[in-house]
C-alpha cells in the first residue's frame, strides 16, 4: 500500500528526554495528527508516552543497536558524521503507520532519540516538519535523577569517558550533545520550530497554538486544556538527587 502524499505530511517531535516531548506529542495528537499504536501511560508519563511502540522497538532501537550505540539514547551516542543510511528507511516507517490505520492527513512520530541521528530521518523525509522540545537544563537534569530508566551516568566509567566528575556533570554533557544536534538541524535547513511546553502548565498557550497552526492542524483549546494537568507532569521521584 502506498500514499504518495504521506512524506509531505510528516511531523517529527524530538528533544532531550525529560523535556516534555510527550506533552507536546499528546497535544499534537489531540489536534488531529495520526500517531498509530502508541505506548500507554506509565509512572513517568501518566497521560501517556505518545510514542509509536512498533516504531520505537523495531526501527529506532534496532537501528541504534546496529550502529553499536546505546538504544536508550544515553551513552554512547551516535556520531552524526559517520552514520549508516539504511535501505528503504522511509518505506519501513510509512508501512508501520499505514498498517496501523493511517489513510491520509498529518501523522507524527515522537522520539527524543530522533535528533541523535537526524540525518537518517532527513534523508528519508526531507519535507517533514520538526518540533524541537526544550526545557531548562537544570530541570532536565533533576528529572533525569528522578526517573528510573535514566541511569547511564550513575556509572563512574561513563562519567570518566565524557570528562565528568559526577552524575550531574554527566547529564550536563548529555544535554549539550542534544543542543549540538539541534544547532546542526537548523544550520542544515530543516523545517524546525522550537517550543518550551512548560508555558502550557501555567496557562500560556500562545506558543503551542502557533505551533499547531504552523503544522496545519486544528487548534482545539478545550481538549488541550483538559489534557494538561500540571500535577501529573511532575516527574516521579524515585531516587534522591546527588
Amino acid at each position: 500500500m502506498r500514499n504518495d502524499d504521506m512524506p509531505h505530511k510528516a511531523i517529527f517531535i524530538t528533544g532531550a528526554a525529560r523535556s516534555g516531548t510527550s506533552l507536546v506529542a499528546g497535544t499534537i495528537n489531540i489536534c488531529g495528527a495520526f500517531g498509530g499504536k502508541m505506548y500507554p501511560a506509565n509512572r513517568y508519563n501518566q497521560k501517556g508516552m505518545f510514542e509509536n511502540a512498533e516504531m520505537r522497538d523495531n526501527v529506532v532501537k534496532d537501528y541504534l543497536k546496529k550502529i553499536n550505540v546505546d538504544p536508550r539514547g544515553q551513552y554512547p551516542l551516535p556520531d552524526v558524521n559517520n552514520l549508516i543510511i539504511p535501505d528503504n528507511f522511509r518505506g519501513k516507517v510509512e508501512n508501520i503507520f499505514i498498517n496501523q490505520g493511517y489513510n491520509d492527513g498529518h501523522w507524527f512520530y515522537k522520539a527524543p532519540k530522533m535528533c541523535l541521528f537526524w540525518p537518517v530521518w532527513n534523508q528519508a523525509f526531507p519535507d517533514a516538519k520538526w518540533v524541537i522540545v526544550r526545557r531548562r537544563t537544570g530541570d532536565v537534569i533533576n528529572s533525569c535523577f528522578k526517573t528510573g530508566f535514566m541511569t547511564a551516568f550513575q556509572r563512574k566509567q561513563i562519567q570518566k569517558a565524557v570528562g565528568a566528575k559526577n552524575e550531574r556533570e554527566g547529564w550536563l554533557w548529555w544535554i549539550h550533545q542534544h543542543e549540538n544536534r539541534f544547532i546542526e538541524m537548523m544550520k542544515e535547513g530543516l523545517n524546525v520550530k522550537i517550543i518550551w511546553p512548560e508555558k502550557m502548565l501555567y496557562g500560556n498557550y500562545t506558543e503551542i497554538k502557533d505551533t499547531i497552526e504552523w503544522l496545519g492542524l486544528e487548534w482545539k483549546e478545550k481538549e488541550v486544556m483538559d489534557f494538561i494537568t500540571p500535577r501529573l507532569w511532575s516527574p516521579y521521584n524515585k531516587r534522591k538527587i546527588k
